[in-house]
Formats: C-alpha cells, sequence, structure tokens
C-alpha cells in the first residue's frame, strides 16, 4: 500500500515538473493580448524607473500574488502556479516572443490584466509608479 502511494506521488510530481518545463520552454508563444491604446504603447518610462523596486515587487509584494508564482523565478513563465493555466504565462526570456511588446504594452497588461489569460490587473494595487518599476526589472533582467 505505502509503494502505491508513493509510485503516485512520484509520478504527480514527475507529471507536474514536466508540465512546467514545457510551460516553459515553449518558445516563440502566440500572443493573445489585446493591444494598448497606441499612446500608451508607444510610452516608456522606464528610464525614470527603479529596477530594484520592481524585482522586490516581482518576487514578493505584488498583490493578489507575487509575478513569480507565474512568471517564475527566471522569467520563463515555470513559476509554481504556471503550470495550472492556460495559456501558459508570459516567457520573458524567449526574444521572439518578446521583441514586439513594448513597454508601454507590459505596463498596460499589468496595468489592466489580460482578458482570456490567467494575468489578472494589478492597477488598483499597484501605483503606475510601481509598474514602471517592475517593467523596468523584467525587460533588464529577462528580455533579452
Amino acid at each position: 500500500m505505502k509503494k502505491t502511494i508513493v509510485l503516485s506521488i512520484l509520478v504527480l510530481f514527475t507529471w507536474f515538473a514536466v508540465g512546467t518545463a514545457y510551460a516553459a520552454g515553449k518558445c516563440p508563444q502566440p500572443r493573445k493580448t489585446k493591444n494598448a491604446p497606441a499612446n500608451i504603447a508607444k510610452m516608456d518610462k522606464t528610464g525614470s524607473a527603479d529596477a530594484e523596486k520592481g524585482k522586490l515587487i516581482y518576487a514578493k509584494t505584488a498583490k493578489p500574488m507575487a509575478c513569480k508564482m507565474c512568471h517564475g523565478d527566471k522569467g520563463d513563465g515555470a513559476g509554481k502556479l504556471g503550470a495550472a493555466l492556460k495559456p501558459a504565462p508570459r516567457n520573458f526570456t524567449c526574444a521572439d516572443s518578446m521583441k514586439d511588446v513594448s513597454a508601454g504594452q507590459m505596463f498596460w497588461i499589468i496595468k489592466n490584466g489580460s482578458p482570456g489569460t490567467g494575468m489578472v490587473a494589478h492597477g488598483k494595487s499597484l501605483s503606475d509608479q510601481e509598474i514602471w518599476d517592475v517593467v523596468k526589472y523584467v525587460r533588464s533582467t529577462y528580455v533579452k
């Protein structure tokens, strides 16, 4: 009986790990998010943003949950909760997926969320400056 339980847990863990790796490995990812309004899509306030503050928000303080819970420690979409989401969270490390995503588009998505995905709006829990801090952190750390 114990062997069956241990084997079942091992199978579930392996399935979860493989599913997470697959979600993170998909590159390029199809983009389903609506475009931000043109004036916002062209906006870039990362010059006055603080990447260190953005890192703290990404890793710990964003509400309702930290960004890394879905996007992962490495920004590859392989966070603990990301494996359960369809479509998978954005893989910031995939240059093919990120090449046409402007800083303003990222700001818009973080602030307003992305209907049809697991990306929730953070515009009520984060100030515009905090969102720009996160955008700067993500773009300077993961986007290549």
